[in-house]
């Protein structure tokens, strides 16, 4: 790669919004110390990169981030400090959807309560309209084999593919939603760039607090009128099939609007470091 030349300015970018990306995900309480956030190499499509084995907020420039292979999710310097145990919901996501460029993954406390309730995660208004009309959730359960560890992680090819597959009704290499539910464990978010798995992870993290709020203050008002509430109250309303492909679009149209916001937030908060404009792009990721 050229030093300097397009191809190199983009990557340099690239490495710097992933930076800014953990910050943001943690300013927004989608990640605490735990949860990741990652990007396709945009010259190396068999490679990902994503931190090492650190909590988001305390990403701050190139030397937290480590390039990974999509094949295997093995490190790419076999000398690299530790990674993450889950980068193989990275690696299985790049690996069947050749069109995704980031993946996010979070243990929300907003969304956790739709992955194991029995309650669907729907989509409450129009900012939220890329979950679509119905969001699947993961299972990792039955594929436990009798003595194995059931941490819930998702720390091998076969997890990480059994993952991958609910992006997708059929076997196919076009995904069919954005957001996928992991039954007591968290959330996933996928997008073609940093900027749209971000956007889709903050608010789906937003769209489950809106809900739950919804469910409360509706079960609230039964409790409180038994005898007219169910004749009174109408449906609980979400978006419509047509109301979520409009949403969509304008979804993706006007995600820079909360990006620069988001960036000024980290910015301007002391937590986070101001390090992650590098001058050049080290080596192990050329």
């Amino acid at each position: 790669m050229e030093s300097m030349g397009p191809a190199y300015n983009t990557l340099k970018k690239q490495l710097e919004t992933l930076v800014l990306a953990n910050n943001i995900l943690h300013y927004h309480n989608v990640v605490d110390a735990y949860g990741h956030v990652s990007l396709r190499h945009p010259e190396k499509p068999d490679v990902l990169i994503m931190s090492g084995d650190e909590a988001p907020a305390l990403v701050s420039s190139q030397s937290d981030l480590s390039p990974y292979y999509v094949s295997n999710a093995s490190a790419v310097d076999p000398s690299s400090k530790k990674g993450y145990q889950e980068r193989f919901i990275h690696s299985e996501i790049y690996k069947r959807f050749p069109h995704i460029n980031s993946v996010v993954h979070s243990h929300s406390d907003a969304v956790l309560p739709y992955t194991m309730s029995g309650v669907p995660m729907k989509p409450t208004f129009h900012i939220a309209g890329f979950l679509g009309t119905q969001v699947p959730t993961f299972d990792i359960t039955s594929l436990y084999k009798p003595g194995q560890q059931q941490d819930m992680l998702v720390n091998s090819q076969p997890f990480g593919a059994s993952l991958a597959s609910k992006f997708s009704a059929e076997v196919s290499a076009s995904h069919d939603h954005t957001v996928v539910l992991m039954t007591s464990h968290g959330f996933t978010a996928i997008g073609t760039n940093i900027k749209q798995a971000v956007y889709r992870a903050v608010y789906t993290h937003v769209n489950a607090g809106i809900q739950t709020n919804a469910l409360l203050i509706r079960n609230a008002s039964m409790n409180l009128n038994p005898n007219s509430a169910s004749s009174t109250l109408e449906n609980m309303r979400y978006l419509t099939e047509d109301q979520v492909a409009g949403s969509l679009k304008m979804n993706d149209t006007s995600q820079d609007r909360p990006w620069a916001l988001w960036v000024k937030e980290v910015e301007a908060c002391p937590l986070y470091s101001k390090t992650s404009k590098a001058l050049v792009v080290e080596k192990r990721f050329l």
